[in-house]
């Protein structure tokens, strides 16, 4: 499960406004590859929406069925609020999952039954 848990306006190319879903996973326990200590973090994710700024607002809270995964993608630079940069080669994405249950379960034209 996926918890819609804020909202933030954001800008296409063009210079067009359109709001994005601030999506949460579940807690999880990490340990630190730094510091080898564990840790507490929840995996973040934002998806585009039509809806209006009351709306996104009304929703916040709602939970939806699916999960955060990592999905591998073009390095970029990430500045965390430390100051640190670092180089990514991944971005989380929102993945729900009966569209998940569905690929796992469909057959091809081609496959014969």
């Amino acid at each position: 499960m996926v918890t819609v848990s804020d909202y933030k306006k954001r800008m296409t190319q063009e210079g067009e406004e359109f709001l994005v879903l601030i999506l949460q996973g579940g807690v999880e326990a990490v340990r630190s590859k730094t510091t080898d200590k564990m840790y507490f973090t929840a995996k973040k994710c934002s998806v585009p929406t039509t809806f209006d700024e009351a709306t996104c607002q009304s929703i916040i809270g709602t939970q939806f069925p699916g999960a955060i995964q990592k999905v591998p993608c073009d390095p970029y630079e990430y500045t965390l609020e430390s100051g640190e940069t670092m180089t990514l080669e991944h971005s989380w994405q929102y993945v729900d999952s009966t569209e998940e249950i569905l690929e796992e379960h469909m057959i091809e034209d081609s496959e014969v039954i």
